[in-house]
């Protein structure tokens, strides 16, 4: 079973439309803000043209619904003018950036978006198929998975609101067992939703899913380039990165 060609025309086409207005606004950030939603939303079609009901449909249309909503408003409410990494993307290429962002940036994401959605997709169009131990376990491990991420976000927001942690490192809560909690929730909560795919289609294929979000993750997006040149802006940095896992929760090194 694969993702439905209409999935992928319609975010192709909101990209196209942020990438106008990137070039107006000369800030390719807006992009992230669309992310989740993006994904949403093409759940939400698949749901409404297979007239998708059941347990399993409804719970993966709310988890994936509330996981859009939140984390769009996380994004918009620190966006303060185009990413640095946007930025350097944007210096690097020079004049190419006006298409190339295109390419690089809005109609890239877009497939992933189409791709990574493909669990949720395979849900709503077998949302018929009895539930079964793994629809729950994915349930469970999903919503464990948005907490998870919710709460490490809420955590790090309150620190950087007081002006007395300006410059420090966040070593408290989730973030004292991993350096980067919220997308460690935000991987579980993709292996959960593959689980309810996989339960409902039966298409082993569908793990490619979780394994291109951890892989972001860990090596394109997330981690790696996060903290890419921190410990300069943050010299504490150092030996927090010495002591905490980078990824899965662990307890730290004394």
């Amino acid at each position: 079973m694969t993702p439905p060609l209409w999935g992928l025309a319609f975010v192709a086409g909101s990209a196209l439309v942020l990438w106008l207005i990137s070039l107006k606004t000369r800030d390719v950030s807006i992009i992230d803000i669309f992310w989740a939603p993006g994904i949403a939303a093409v759940v939400d079609i698949a749901a409404l043209l297979s007239d998708a009901s059941g347990p399993r449909a409804s719970a993966a249309l709310f988890l994936v619904n509330l996981w859009a909503v939140r984390l769009a408003a996380h994004i918009f409410a620190r966006h303060d003018g185009e990413d640095h990494r946007y930025a350097a993307m944007r210096h690097k290429f020079g004049a190419r950036w006006w298409w190339w962002s295109l390419v690089q940036v809005f109609l890239l994401q877009a497939i992933l978006m189409w791709f990574i959605a493909a669990p949720l997709v395979a849900v709503m169009l077998s949302s018929r198929a009895p539930m079964g131990v793994l629809d729950y376990l994915g349930v469970g491990i999903a919503a464990a998975g948005f907490l998870f991420e919710a709460l490490a976000d809420v955590q790090l927001a309150r620190f950087r609101l007081d002006p007395r942690n300006k410059g420090k490192v966040m070593d408290r809560g989730l973030w004292r067992w991993s350096r980067h909690p919220n997308y460690f929730g935000e991987s579980v909560m993709w292996w959960g939703f593959f689980l309810l795919g996989f339960s409902a289609a039966g298409a082993w294929w569908l793990i490619l899913s979780p394994l291109v979000v951890t892989l972001l993750l860990l090596q394109v997006s997330g981690v790696t380039l996060m903290e890419d040149k921190i410990e300069d802006r943050r010299p504490a940095y150092a030996d927090y990165k010495r002591r905490v896992s980078a990824f899965v929760p662990w307890p730290p090194k004394l």
